[in-house]
């Protein structure tokens, strides 16, 4: 039986058991090769020897340097490995304690390969990686490999040696395929640099050697830290030495075990590099795209058709990889990139139709099967590659195949549902998470890829049907909440114990790999809200129903004007813009006057559609331009803008309120000041018609809007113009409403002093025979402005009033010297304590900081305090965040008018009031009662 030991071997263990030294244990080695057989040799048999043998004793003899002068210096390495190499074929030997700290000096040994030392025994050498290999055979010892660094040592031996190095190159695979992108460090040079001697090493050689390294090159690529590699891998030689080994590959006259290893390195390379690593060849750099393109539709279609789901899976790895060479091909040719006459596109067409219609093949039979809602991890895999790579088929190409896409289609949605929902809850469970574990990646998202495929199906009547009969929409909701919840990001929390103690330390940066899944969360987003627009236009009575669109119509308002004002989001924006603009038109029986978040939402929205366009002041200050924020993105969103505001008129007719906001916002008159100044014959047709239906619409709605340029510092200005100073009436207005555009550009530090750079401002709009009078105008209009803005009375008495209790102060967002200039003339000085103007300072409203720094110059907690302010998003957002004792807030004539008797629960979470006043005066009923009245001090002036 295997459990017995042989009678020689139990003699020579006795013997080696009592030997008293290291020279009896020599003697009794001698014994064991004369009294063992090969055949005594058992599991149980080997054990017995090696632990009589005794690892202290062979520890020695690696170790030892002091060997007889007659003898070779390796000697003692040589016994020792001899023995060793012969027991580890063992697991339990092979991963005993002791040979897995004897890793370190395996090390040494193979990385002096080179030396003298072992010109004359290079049996030493292979059995120390002999040793080295049998360890990574098992899991506790491919651990204590990578404990020891071995990749990077093996990389180094590999780069940097000519002997013995494929056996450094295997156990670098073996190590990289069990711990995947983490065998690799954040510096990318070891890896570039062992890449490039096994590219160059792949490109020279012709033998059956060339084969091994396609397969062990794939296998690096694969569990490469592709990010990393992608961002370095620019000036490296051995993209192009791939490219030149896989291209004499493929354009050899090979059979399949030479075709298939060619096949899967240049999926792992272009997955890697990127589809534009086929076009090396300058001067043809087609040829061998189109040559991969049509090897990879081929191989689909011979390995798929007529065939079931079991012999494709057999087939598995080799398929999935022809699946990323026709997914990065076909999403590189809907670029229109690569310039392909009408033969090469009919050939590409052709080839992409057999292998599609392949697989569909095999995805109906999977469909009806029975065991397709109990598919194995592999099989699950390979599924969803199908599915992958077909949707890619369908974003581009919808018309083709239509009834064998109708008969998987339910099956389709199944499997990308389940992929989403196992994807998001991973991800959910792991966002925490602290560790750059490149080895732990998610599940498979099928369900993104699908997105713009879907978003062609659902034009289509019967894949609409389908779509909406599997209630797709309810988890294209959930899919966007939860990019939101990414694309969206926030920082988290501090806590409140905390926030004083880290007021001042910077907000923590983001990792690259948070970066890029803000990335594609964004474009996912885009997806997302063109699926749903789709649906909204072709749907609307299901639409006008739907709870589940009123719920995404609620989600829209409450969330979007929370996006962060940055150009990375400017076509999220838009997209999530405009699908609320559509929901809004075809709820709009539902909406109710009091509905607080419509209210920030249409000023979001205004504020996107009245960027898009502005006046050329620099180079023609006669034409409209799409604004330099809008113009690296105006091809996404172009089409966007248009449908946004031909649905801003069609809304307008439905709910007439909601034209306030175009008044109170100033957007009229800013598209009548852009109609007037823009030259005639120089304004698109299209953007002339969209402004003009707008404001056609609006005055229907609003009479307001007429006199809404008559402003009343800017009104009276006029009347000075007209009346004394002979301007025509059309003059006059158009002359004091372009001083108005020019001053709302106020500087944050001009050049000048404020009153010259305003007094300018009237010189340049007044016509040249009456500059003169700037000095005059700018005076007048100065009186008349503070007049409007002084204090009246009743609220002199009330901050009076108040200072007697409480400490009183003012933090303003805005310009410098504009901000000052109001507080001066006002003379605010005598009723608050501290004044803060955001441009003197690193910080502005609603950052806490500026909070902060108010409390400290009071010389109170922030818990004592209390903010009252007219803006949610900065006066109360800010006295949240930095934990005030209360917030009050007083809505702006727009908000009270439209939002009338709300409750609180109608203000979203994170702006929510303490308190809500309609009026000022109405204050010092709400305030907390002083315990005294204060004793003024100095200190506290």
């Amino acid at each position: 039986m295997s459990s017995e030991v042989s009678e020689p071997i139990k003699k020579c263990s006795l013997i080696l058991k009592n030997a008293k030294s290291d020279t009896e244990k020599f003697a009794a080695l001698f014994m064991v090769t004369k009294l063992i057989k090969g055949k005594d040799c058992n599991q149980a048999g080997k054990r017995l020897l090696f632990e009589s043998i005794g690892f202290d004793f062979l520890r020695r003899l690696l170790t030892s340097k002091d060997v007889p002068d007659d003898c070779p210096a390796s000697v003692y390495q040589s016994v020792a490995l001899s023995i060793l190499s012969c027991f580890c074929d063992d697991e339990q030997l092979a991963t005993h304690q002791d040979m897995l700290d004897s890793i370190p000096v395996f090390m040494g040994i193979v990385s002096t390969c080179d030396d003298d030392e072992y010109d004359d025994n290079l049996i030493i050498i292979n059995e120390a990686y002999h040793c080295l290999q049998s360890i990574s055979l098992y899991e506790s010892g491919r651990l204590a490999l990578r404990q020891h660094d071995v990749i990077t040592k093996m990389a180094q031996v590999y780069t940097q040696r000519s002997f013995q190095i494929d056996e450094a190159l295997t156990l670098i695979v073996t190590l990289v395929a069990r711990f995947g992108a983490n065998s690799w460090d954040n510096n990318p040079k070891l890896f570039h640099a062992l890449l490039q001697r096994v590219s160059l090493d792949f490109e020279t050689d012709h033998a059956e050697r060339k084969f091994e390294l396609a397969e062990m090159i794939s296998s690096l690529l694969f569990h490469c830290r592709r990010d990393l590699v992608a961002r370095t891998v620019q000036g490296e030689i051995w993209p192009e030495c791939l490219y030149k080994g896989i291209s004499d590959i493929l354009k050899s006259k090979i059979g399949k075990a030479q075709r298939d290893p060619a096949l899967k390195l240049a999926a792992n390379a272009v997955d890697v590099l990127g589809i534009e690593w086929t076009l090396h060849d300058v001067e043809n750099p087609k040829k061998f795209f189109l040559l991969l393109l049509q090897l990879a539709a081929i191989e689909v279609r011979m390995q798929m058709d007529n065939k079931s789901f079991n012999q494709c899976v057999q087939q598995g790895d080799l398929i999935t990889a022809c699946f990323i060479i026709l997914e990065l091909s076909i999403n590189f040719m809907s670029t229109d990139q690569l310039d392909l006459d009408q033969k090469d596109k009919q050939q590409v067409y052709t080839g992409l139709k057999g292998a599609f219609s392949a697989l569909l093949g095999v995805l109906v039979k999977l469909a009806n099967d029975t065991k397709k809602d109990r598919l194995q991890k592999t099989e699950k895999a390979f599924a969803y590659a199908m599915v992958r790579v077909l949707t890619a088929w369908l974003a581009q190409e919808t018309s083709a195949m239509k009834n064998q896409v109708s008969k998987v289609l339910p099956f389709l949605f199944k499997l990308a549902n389940e992929s989403f929902y196992e994807s998001r809850d991973y991800r959910i469970a792991h966002k925490a998470d602290n560790v750059d574990d490149h080895e732990q990646q998610p599940p498979a998202d099928i369900l993104r890829v699908m997105l713009p495929a879907i978003c062609h199906l659902v034009v289509e009547e019967e894949a609409r049907q389908i779509f909406l009969k599997e209630k797709e929409e309810q988890v294209l909701y959930d899919c966007l909440l939860f990019h939101w919840s990414i694309a969206h990001y926030k920082k988290p929390p501090v806590p409140r114990a905390e926030r004083l103690k880290r007021m001042n330390e910077p907000d923590p940066e983001m990792t690259p790999q948070q970066l890029d899944d803000m990335k594609d969360s964004r474009t996912a987003i885009v997806s997302l809200c063109n699926i749903l627009m789709n649906i909204t236009v072709l749907e609307a009575k299901l639409v006008e129903e739907s709870t589940l669109f009123a719920q995404l119509l609620r989600f829209i308002f409450e969330n979007l004007p929370e996006l962060k004002d940055i150009p990375d989001n400017l076509v999220m924006h838009g997209h999530l813009a405009v699908l609320g603009l559509l929901l809004l038109k075809q709820q709009a029986s539902k909406i109710k006057k009091n509905d607080f978040s419509i209210c920030r939402y249409i000023q979001t929205t205004i504020r996107f559609l009245w960027d898009a366009y502005n006046i050329d002041e620099s180079n023609d200050p006669q034409a409209l331009v799409v604004s330099m924020q809008y113009k690296e993105h105006w091809f996404e969103i172009m089409e966007l803008w248009f449908l946004g505001m031909q649905t801003m008129s069609g809304i307008i007719k439905l709910i007439p309120w909601i034209s306030e906001f175009a008044i109170e916002s100033g957007w009229a008159e800013g598209i009548v000041e852009t109609l007037r100044k823009v030259k005639i014959g120089t304004l698109p047709p299209n953007v002339k018609l969209a402004y003009e239906d707008f404001l056609s619409q609006l005055v229907d709605a609003n009479p307001a809007v007429a006199p809404v340029l008559k402003k009343a510092d800017a009104l009276k200005v006029a009347d000075l113009l007209h009346l004394e100073h002979g301007f025509s009436r059309e003059l006059a207005n158009e002359t004091a409403t372009n001083y108005l555009t020019a001053f709302r550009r106020c500087p944050d530090n001009p050049d000048v002093a404020i009153s010259q750079w305003r007094s300018q401002l009237w010189q340049d709009v007044l016509p040249g025979t009456h500059k003169h009078l700037a000095s005059e105008l700018y005076g007048r209009w100065l009186e008349w402005r503070y007049r409007y803005l002084a204090l009246p009375v009743e609220l002199q008495t009330m901050l009076q009033t108040l200072r007697l209790q409480y400490l009183l102060g003012i933090i303003t967002n805005g310009p410098t010297a504009a901000q000052w200039e109001k507080i001066d003339r006002l003379a605010l000085n005598k009723y608050f304590d501290c004044i803060l103007v955001s441009s003197d300072l690193p910080w502005a409203k609603p950052d806490r900081n500026i909070f902060y720094a108010a409390c400290h110059y009071l010389g109170v907690p922030p818990g004592q305090c209390v903010m009252i302010g007219d803006k949610l998003e900065t006066d109360i957002q800010g006295g949240i965040e930095a934990n005030l004792g209360a917030t009050v807030w007083l809505p702006l004539p727009t908000e009270q008018r439209i939002v009338g008797d709300r409750t609180m629960k109608d203000v979203p979470e994170h702006v929510r009031p303490d308190a809500i006043v309609d009026s000022v005066l109405k204050l010092p009923a709400m305030l907390p009662l002083s315990t005294s009245f204060r004793v003024r001090r100095s200190a506290q002036s």
